[in-house]
C-alpha cells in the first residue's frame, strides 16, 4: 500500500525566493573574494618592517569630539562601516520572518534549530578550553559567528555545485546565526548604558520606521527621498546608540528591520507593481556593504603583528587560540549537524534522498568561517594591543582558512552528485519557466507529495 512521504529537508521554497537568493549570493561572494584580500594585506603589512605605517593608519582619530564621535578609523570602520553590514542584515531578518523561511514554524525549526547549536557547541568548547584562565572567558562568544560572505566565496573558488535547498538553508542558517550574534553583542558586551541617548535612539528608529512604512505614501517613486530624509534620520539614530553605550551597530539591524519587506504598488491607475523599499534598500546598499563597508573593517581588524616566529609559536600554543580554533572548526560542524540530525528525527523529516548527511558536514565546516563578526567580538572581548587580542585575531584567521579548506575538501568531493542535482532542479516538464521542483504541493498536514518520477516510500 502506497504511503505518503514524510516533510523533506532542505526545502526548496519558491521559484522567486531561490532566484533572488542566488542573486545575493552572487553578490557576496565578490564582497567575501574582496574581504579575504583586504585582511591578506593587512596581515602582510602589520608584519612588514612598514608596519608602523599601517598601525598609524589604523590608530588615526578623525571626527566631532563634542559628541564624542573623535573615533579611529578602525573603530569607525568597526561603528560605523558594519552598521550598513548589519542594517542589511535586519533587512534579510526582516524578509525571513514575513516571507521567506522562517515565517512557518514547520520550516523554520530545522535552520533555527541548527544555528542554535551552531552557536552552543563551540561557545561550550572555548570556555571548557579556557575555563582555568577566568581572563580569557569574556571572548567565549568568538568562535559563534559564520561569515556567509566568506563562505559563498569558497563555494565560487571551489567551483561548487552546492544545490539551491542547500545555499538557501546556509543562507536561512547564517542570517539566525547573525540574528544571535547580534543579541549577544547587545547583552554581554555592554559594559554601560545612557538611558536619555537610549531612549532617544530608540525615539528616533520609531519615526524612522514610520516614515518607511509610509514612504509611498509620502514620496512616491522618488528613491532620492530616501537619501534625503530616511539617511539622516538612521545617521541620528547610530549616533545616538553610539552614545548610549551600546554598540552601535545594533542601530542598523533595528533600522533595518522597520524597513517594509511586501511589494508595493508604485502606480495603482496604471496597474504597475514596483519593488518595495526593502528590494531598493537591497539593491542599493548590498553593493556598499559588500564591496566596501565589509572589507574595510576587515583591513583594520585583521592586521596583526606577529613578532616573528617566536611570536608566531606563542600565537599556536595560546589557549585562546586553541579554543577560537576548536569552536569553529570542531565545533561549529558538530554543533549545527547533531542538532539538525536531532530535530530531524523527532519531527520525522526526511533528508532529501539525494543528499548525504556528509553534505550537511560540508555545510557546517562552511559555518565555521567566522571572520567578520567573530573579529568583531574579539575587539569588544580583549583590550587592543593585548596578547589575548592579537592572538585571538590570529585564530581567527587561522580557524577560517582550515575550516574553508575542510568545506572544499568535503564539498569538492561531492561535486559531481551536486551536479546531478542541479541537472535534476532544471527539469522543467510542463514548459512553463519554472523548474518542477519548485512546484511540488504541500498538503494542509504539512507533508507533501512526491515529485514526478519520485517512488512513493514508507515514512
Amino acid at each position: 500500500m502506497n504511503q505518503t512521504l514524510s516533510p523533506s529537508f532542505p526545502r526548496y521554497g519558491s521559484f522567486r525566493e531561490a532566484r533572488r537568493i542566488a542573486a545575493i549570493l552572487r553578490k557576496e561572494t565578490v564582497g567575501g573574494i574582496l574581504l579575504v584580500i583586504a585582511a591578506v594585506i593587512a596581515i602582510v603589512w602589520a608584519n612588514t618592517p612598514l608596519a608602523d605605517g599601517y598601525f598609524a593608519l589604523r590608530d588615526l582619530e578623525v571626527g566631532y569630539e563634542p559628541w564624542h564621535l573623535r573615533l579611529s578609523l578602525g573603530a569607525w570602520a568597526a561603528d560605523g562601516l558594519l552598521a550598513i553590514f548589519f542594517f542589511l542584515v535586519g533587512l534579510e531578518l526582516k524578509r525571513e520572518f514575513v516571507a521567506g523561511d522562517l515565517r512557518r514554524f514547520s520550516t523554520a525549526i530545522v535552520p533555527i534549530a541548527a544555528a542554535c547549536g551552531g552557536v552552543a557547541v563551540p561557545a561550550l568548547i572555548y570556555a571548557a578550553i579556557v575555563w582555568q584562565q577566568p581572563e580569557l572567558r569574556h571572548g567565549w562568544a568568538i568562535p559563534t559567528a559564520t561569515d556567509i560572505a566568506f563562505a559563498v566565496a569558497v563555494l565560487a573558488i571551489i567551483g561548487s555545485h552546492l544545490p539551491s535547498a542547500l545555499r538557501i538553508f546556509l543562507l536561512t542558517l547564517a542570517v539566525v546565526d547573525d540574528l544571535i550574534a547580534i543579541s549577544i553583542i547587545a547583552i554581554f558586551y555592554t559594559d554601560r548604558i545612557e538611558i536619555l541617548p537610549l531612549v532617544g535612539a530608540f525615539a528616533v528608529i520609531a519615526v524612522y520606521g514610520i516614515v518607511a512604512q509610509r514612504f509611498r505614501s509620502f514620496f512616491g517613486d522618488r528613491p532620492f527621498a530616501a537619501w534625503l530624509i530616511l539617511l539622516p534620520i538612521g545617521v541620528v539614530a547610530w549616533a545616538l546608540m553610539h552614545a548610549s553605550g551600546i554598540h552601535a551597530t545594533i542601530a542598523g539591524v533595528l533600522l533595518g528591520f522597520t524597513i517594509p519587506v511586501l511589494h508595493r504598488r508604485v502606480d495603482r491607475a496604471a496597474g504597475v507593481d514596483g519593488p518595495g523599499l526593502a528590494e531598493e534598500f537591497e539593491h542599493r546598499f548590498r553593493p556598499l556593504s559588500a564591496g566596501f563597508a565589509v572589507p574595510v573593517f576587515a583591513f583594520f581588524a585583521a592586521g596583526v603583528s606577529l613578532g616573528g616566529w617566536d611570536g608566531i609559536g606563542a600565537a599556536l600554543l595560546s589557549p585562546v587560540t586553541l579554543a577560537i580554533v576548536a569552536g569553529l572548526v570542531l565545533g561549529k560542524p558538530l554543533g549545527i549537524v547533531t542538532t539538525t540530525w536531532l530535530v530531524t528525527k523527532l519531527g520525522r523529516i526526511r533528508l532529501d534522498p539525494a543528499l548525504r548527511w556528509i553534505d550537511m558536514v560540508g555545510v557546517g565546516l562552511l559555518a565555521g568561517i567566522g571572520f567578520t563578526v567573530s573579529l568583531l567580538v574579539a575587539e569588544l572581548s580583549f583590550e587592543s594591543g593585548s596578547p589575548a587580542h592579537d592572538h585571538a585575531k590570529a585564530a581567527i584567521l587561522s580557524a577560517s582558512i582550515i575550516a574553508a579548506v575542510l568545506a572544499a575538501i568535503v564539498l569538492g568531493i561531492r561535486n559531481h552528485q551536486y551536479g546531478r542535482i542541479r541537472a535534476r532542479d532544471r527539469v522543467d516538464a510542463d514548459a512553463d519557466g519554472i523548474p518542477d521542483v519548485y512546484q511540488q504541493q504541500e498538503r494542509p498536514d504539512g507533508w507533501f507529495k512526491p515529485q514526478p518520477g519520485e517512488r512513493q516510500k514508507p515514512s
